[in-house]
């Protein structure tokens, strides 16, 4: 029973980790904001159980929606950060991000393997402004974040590795004239050191079969990753939706057995319900 009620609560936290990439694509320039939000929603989320596995799966997930754009402490749409460095076209931030458990037993290319637990990974990023007019509503931005991976069975924590995972952005408010639909793209690679790539795609001896060799996974390029998002308020509503594809042609792990896809697709859609606002506002690019 125990052990059930930390799956459960691993597989909670992981999709609301996930979850974040629904807010993503949203932009706000020239515009004043609520100091903070709260709000709840409800997202449907279409996600493979990892990169390169042919197992996809469907949450739905109801949520909490909050934002508070503090001076320092950042909880966005799109992460929760601490903001360590500003000037108008650079930020230095520290962020999180998390990916949900796999349970082998669900997944036949894992079947006999241990377990994937959640994992969150942590760790500074630099955001650099290479474009924007507040006129127009768009804006390039070039993220370079590095993050330490840490897996947890809630009685442990381990260090997996690490991932570099640079992204070109691109932002555009009201991208139809007065629809109020905003839209984000970005693209990038995934760089990763042995230890992470070892826990997702390495096989021991041990767990070897006739269909699945043992293999050991390197450090390097990873794959990339395209991903669309819009978004739309309307009232006290906010409309998500977002799909993105993860391309592993090329990486140093595509020769894994457990990798049964050279493509990874994620996709969603999410509404978002803001009930209390705050009556302060500050600049939406504080």
């Amino acid at each position: 029973m125990r052990e059930d009620r930390r799956g459960k609560l691993g597989f909670l936290l992981g999709l609301l980790s996930v979850l974040q990439v629904f807010w993503g694509a949203g932009i706000a320039v020239c515009a004043d904001k609520p100091l903070w939000e709260l709000g709840a929603g409800l997202g449907v989320l279409q996600m493979p159980d990892y990169r390169g596995s042919d197992k996809n799966r469907i949450y739905v997930l109801p949520y909490p929606y909050f934002i508070y754009r503090g001076d320092i402490l950042q909880v966005e749409r799109d992460r929760v950060s601490g903001r360590i460095f500003k000037t108008d076209t650079v930020l230095l931030d520290f962020s999180f991000y998390g990916q949900v458990p796999v349970k082998s037993s669900d997944n036949d290319t894992r079947s006999g393997m241990p377990d994937l637990d959640p994992t969150f990974e942590a760790g500074p990023a630099l955001n650099i402004t290479l474009l924007e007019n507040r006129q127009e509503r768009y804006k390039l931005n070039l993220s370079l974040p590095a993050r330490a991976v840490f897996s947890t069975d809630f009685s442990s924590l381990r260090h997996e590795g690490w991932v570099f995972s640079p992204r070109l952005s691109f932002e555009k408010g009201d991208i139809i004239a007065g629809s109020g639909w905003n839209l984000g793209l970005s693209a990038g690679p995934i760089l990763a050191d042995r230890g992470y790539n070892s826990y997702y795609y390495s096989v021991e001896p041990r767990y070897a079969t006739a269909t699945r060799p043992s293999y050991d996974a390197g450090a390097g390029y990873g794959g990339s990753s395209v991903m669309l998002g819009l978004n739309k308020g309307y009232k006290q509503l906010i409309l998500n939706a977002f799909v993105s594809v993860h391309f592993l042609q090329g990486a140093v792990i595509e020769d894994s057995p457990l990798v049964k896809s050279s493509y990874a697709v994620m996709s969603g859609i999410a509404v978002s319900w803001v009930f209390l606002k705050s009556a302060k506002s500050v600049p939406a690019e504080r």
